[in-house]
């Protein structure tokens, strides 16, 4: 009777024990999943297929997204990247398409910083300047006609508008290459609301950036670290504040710059003093969280790759930008961006709540938008 009671205790603990692993193993998957959905990233290619390196990425990893550029940077634009002209475009865009529940997102503000340029055989857009220069109705008719191509070629989450108020016109990354509508806080938000519009109407999720502004730097966050500590306006903030008090409830997209009056360690995109307690309880923003790309100088030559992803994420932002469009070109860094996250979460220092919340909010913008 022992003998036999002995056998039973003995099974019962193995298959407790198998079950317990396999709980823990579905859990994870589960976790590294909800982990994938935070990343937005780029990729070299003008199509893809099973054998493509982004296939594979897409699929192991559950990615949230991925982003098309025009010339890629790393080698100073001599390998191919995504965008080449219309047709081939579209067709990449369906490739993708074949996994379902992608952001399939661009930078496409008008101007010089549109990566669906004229030469490649797509309509001009005028920069945001020249537009805040016009009526509003003519910047939502620009807009239509943008969030229309954006719709045909099957992109559907556009990294725009630009609401930074122009209060430094010298500013080497946003007054000198016209992506500001006006100086004046009003006029960018009049402007941004109606190129929001013109997107929406067309079904493309908006991205207004750069949180908190971007408008008066004297220094290019590509390049190195912004500090606009002694230049920044109050005003700066009025766009975001009017248009989600308006209701706006898309995507706000962070900003690589610093101001030591605000939170005196960190840039916006790692700043809780920024994101959770300026964006989230004082202006009320219930949307997703971005940060600006990852991999630009402003991250990667003050923090190191580990700690800045921990930093955003506990920050508050929701997804990440891992763009490969930088200095270097490594897909291992979507996977070393995943495993970073999970094993943060695992060792408590990022709570699984944290992913879970972001999770929630990334679903909901896509079911909002038939993604």
């Amino acid at each position: 009777m022992n003998k036999i009671l002995i056998y039973f205790l003995v099974i019962l603990a193995l298959f407790s024990f198998f079950f317990y692993q396999k709980t823990q193993e579905k859990e994870q998957n589960e976790l590294r999943n909800k982990i994938g959905q935070m990343l937005i990233v780029g990729f070299r290619g003008i199509e893809a297929n099973e054998d493509s390196s982004i296939i594979k990425a897409i699929k192991e990893l559950n990615l949230g997204g991925v982003i098309l550029f025009d010339r890629d940077n790393p080698s100073n634009g001599e390998v191919e990247r995504n965008i080449k002209n219309p047709e081939q475009t579209k067709n990449l865009i369906n490739q993708l398409k074949e996994y379902p529940s992608l952001f399939i997102a661009v930078d496409a503000e008008g101007g010089l910083i549109n990566r669906l340029k004229e030469k490649y055989g797509f309509e001009n857009i005028p920069s945001a300047e020249e537009m805040g220069k016009g009526s509003l109705e003519e910047t939502k008719e620009n807009a239509l006609k943008l969030g229309k191509t954006l719709k045909e070629l099957g992109f559907n989450l556009d990294f725009a508008p630009v609401v930074d108020v122009n209060t430094n016109p010298q500013n080497p990354v946003i007054g000198s290459l016209e992506r500001s509508f006006s100086s004046n806080e009003d006029e960018v938000f009049n402007h941004a609301l109606s190129f929001i519009a013109g997107l929406h109407q067309n079904n493309i999720i908006t991205s207004i950036k750069h949180f908190p502004g971007h408008g008066s730097s004297s220094t290019d966050s590509h390049l190195g670290m912004v500090d606009v500590t002694n230049s920044y306006q109050e005003k700066e903030i009025i766009p975001y504040q009017k248009l989600i008090e308006g209701g706006y409830s898309d995507i706000v997209m962070t900003a690589h710059i610093i101001n030591r009056n605000i939170d005196p360690e960190y840039p916006a995109t790692l700043s809780p003093i920024f994101l959770k307690n300026i964006l989230r309880d004082n202006l009320n923003f219930q949307g997703v969280i971005i940060s600006d790309d990852m991999q630009m100088n402003a991250i990667v030559d003050n923090y190191g790759f580990e700690e800045s992803i921990i930093k955003a994420i506990n920050a508050g932002c929701n997804i990440l930008i891992i763009s490969n469009n930088g200095k270097t070109y490594s897909e291992d860094d979507f996977y070393r961006a995943v495993d970073i996250i999970f094993e943060a979460v695992k060792s408590g220092e990022i709570k699984e709540d944290t992913i879970n919340d972001s999770y929630q909010r990334i679903q909901s913008l896509k079911e909002k938008y038939n993604i």
